[in-house]
């Protein structure tokens, strides 16, 4: 029975509580699901979506509309009544910690005072170690002469995290204020803060909070703002690459690799990354990653082009340590560079969303820096760029990415802007394109994402100031028009032919050109055509 699920009720529910599956494992008592969907006598379904079943008048219906019409039932036989529980989320404000804000409070006769004005602001004393005393008091009770000036002792627990950052962004308007937290004509100045960006958590845990304090100083008069921040985004959560390797459930000390644990019975245990190259288990790594895995055996793959090898099975999970999945950027700094970490964050996806972490997806990242970095370069890896003028399919290329990485920057679109990055690289490359005017455009709009390699870079192309201080160039529109457009030719509502005409040719001339074409006289067959529609820019249709 949980206390907080409700007043006299107790749950039991094995086929979709993973704690319930295992206790009616444990003591072989049935299973019986009640949302239709999984397979229980393998694991608990826990759904929070689907239809009931086994479950008399309720049947059929989605789990959201059976909760409903169960209360309803409850409500109308008088034997229950529903009811929506309210839960306060870290009600405790105090922390028994050193890093914190102290508490303004001393004990006189055991009853807490405040400080006076003129003994404030109280500062964290030192003390010889961060850590609860002897006799478990908190951290700062290891501090000397922690007492008023009347020689009354000090609170001793801190504020948490969130009493400082709650409020902090107001102090960066005015940081070096001695008389009160913020002048109000500076705070109504910068106004709100225009972006917040978090994780989903922080809705309930900093953004409440500051939201709360906000409101607060706004209603005492010490600020303009009711509300601290103008927009929100909430970033998604990089998911990690879980392996697994299949311990016999008869020879604890024995693993089956992951194209024959079917053929045997076998527990899955999450296995450390690190340990793992392309799904492919270091056996030697393994036996020392653990005592008890020291004499570890295996059976390894028979067959194909794993054979002698054992596999890894593979899920996508939250990163936790608990799962042995957690990727170490200082490992990934030290093989591939800072530049392809940062990179290959922003390529996974939309901000916005979840997006699983791939060490051989990184690898794409970091081929293109090294591709980027060739574009500078001769063959024999001499700085090598040209102050010749870019041709005009030159500067088409490089003032397309500078128009698409401007609009990203603007949406928060950043995987989008790495690949605009990696076609203009492609295209330059193809056009063997060593231009300096080109190229200097190029480390700039590059430098945000890319700030060691962009460095590098500017440095060589002669200039002394900072890439990071260098105006962002700015997207010319004369480059990017189109000067031909290539038609594809529809005859019959099927592609048969392309044609590339001026990009301010009239209609009524592509019409000529077209049907007096060769190709598309072949298609036509002979046939006068019924009729022909030509969309200025895009399609070329014919039927006959």
């Amino acid at each position: 029975m949980l206390a907080g699920y409700g007043t006299g009720a107790v749950m039991a529910v094995p086929g979709h509580d993973s704690r319930d599956w295992a206790f009616a494992k444990h003591y072989n008592l049935p299973i019986r699901p009640v949302v239709e969907g999984g397979n229980v006598e393998e694991e608990a379904y826990a759904a929070k979506e689907g239809t009931i079943i086994n479950s008399d008048f309720l049947n059929g219906l989605d789990v959201k509309d059976a909760i409903r019409t169960a209360v309803d039932w409850l409500e109308k036989k008088g034997i229950g009544r529903g009811r929506i529980n309210y839960r306060m989320r870290d009600a405790i404000f105090s922390r028994q910690r050193y890093w914190g804000e102290p508490f303004p409070v001393y004990y006189k006769d055991e009853m807490p005072q405040l400080l006076e004005d003129d003994e404030l602001p109280l500062r964290l004393p030192e003390v010889d170690a961060y850590l609860p005393t002897e006799s478990g008091e908190p951290p700062l009770a290891r501090a000397r002469n922690w007492k008023t000036r009347d020689g009354y002792p000090l609170e001793t627990n801190t504020m948490p995290g969130w009493a400082g950052s709650s409020w902090y962004f107001l102090r960066y308007m005015d940081p070096h204020n001695g008389h009160e937290l913020v002048d109000k004509d500076i705070q109504e100045y910068w106004q709100a803060v225009d972006l917040y960006i978090g994780g989903a958590e922080h809705a309930t845990g900093h953004l409440l909070y500051a939201r709360f304090w906000t409101k607060f100083l706004y209603d005492i008069n010490k600020i303009t703002v009711v509300e601290p921040f103008q927009k929100m985004i909430n970033q998604g959560m990089i998911q990690g690459r879980s392996s697994f390797v299949y311990r016999l459930n008869s020879k604890p000390n024995t693993f089956v690799s992951y194209g024959l644990k079917d053929n045997y019975d076998t527990t899955p245990l999450h296995v450390e990354i690190s340990l793992v190259e392309g799904d492919v288990l270091d056996l030697q790594a393994f036996r020392q990653w653990r005592p008890d895995l020291a004499n570890a055996e295996f059976i390894l793959e028979e067959s194909g082009s794993q054979k002698g090898k054992y596999i890894c099975g593979s899920e996508v999970e939250k990163m936790s340590k608990s799962k042995y999945n957690v990727v170490n950027p200082d490992e990934v700094i030290e093989r591939y560079g800072a530049d392809t970490l940062r990179l290959y964050e922003m390529f996974l996806g939309p901000l916005e969303q979840f997006k699983p972490w791939s060490t051989q997806g990184i690898d794409g990242v970091y081929k293109f820096l090294r591709k980027l970095w060739r574009l500078f370069h001769d063959e024999g890896g001499s700085f090598a760029v040209s102050d010749e003028p870019a041709t005009k399919e030159e500067l088409k290329v490089m003032h397309t990415a500078i128009k698409k990485a401007t609009e990203d920057i603007d949406r928060f679109s950043f995987n989008t802007s790495v690949a605009a990055f990696m076609i203009c690289v492609n295209e330059l490359t193809a056009l063997k394109c060593n231009k300096r005017q080109v190229l200097e455009d190029l480390v700039r709009i590059v430098a945000p994402y890319a700030p060691h390699i962009a460095e590098e870079l500017w440095q060589l192309l002669g200039h002394t100031d900072s890439v990071v201080v260098a105006a962002y160039p700015e997207v010319n529109e004369a480059y990017l028009v189109e000067e031909s457009v290539e038609y594809p030719i529809s005859i019959n509502g099927k592609m048969r032919h392309k044609m590339q005409f001026a990009a301010d040719m009239p209609p009524s001339e592509i019409e000529k050109e077209v049907l007096a074409a060769e190709p598309v006289q072949k298609w036509m067959e002979g046939k006068a055509p019924k009729k022909i529609i030509v969309v200025p820019k895009r399609i070329i249709n014919i039927v006959v």
